[in-house]
């Protein structure tokens, strides 16, 4: 996995581009399994539902993006919204 910083700073730039406080904005990155990776964002209360969307249509279009990023090194990637 080569680029698996340029994923970091992918998740970050997506949710830093959708909220009102982005200096509120954290994500950690957990190892899932061997080629699998969770992102823990975990952002301001008001821009919990910027970033969810109407029906979850903004953290599934999130996930869609980083999940392909990480498809380029053969990883398996998720995004969690903590809160």
């Amino acid at each position: 996995m080569g680029s698996t910083a340029d994923t970091d700073e992918l998740v970050s730039f997506l949710v830093r581009s959708l909220v009102e406080h982005p200096d509120d904005v954290r994500v950690e990155r957990r190892q899932a399994g061997e080629h699998s990776v969770v992102f823990e964002v975990t952002v301001h209360s008001d821009d919990v539902g910027k970033i969810i969307g109407r029906q979850g249509r903004m953290i599934k279009a999130i996930r869609t993006i980083v999940r392909a990023a990480a498809s380029l090194d053969d990883a398996d990637a998720s995004v969690e919204v903590i809160g």
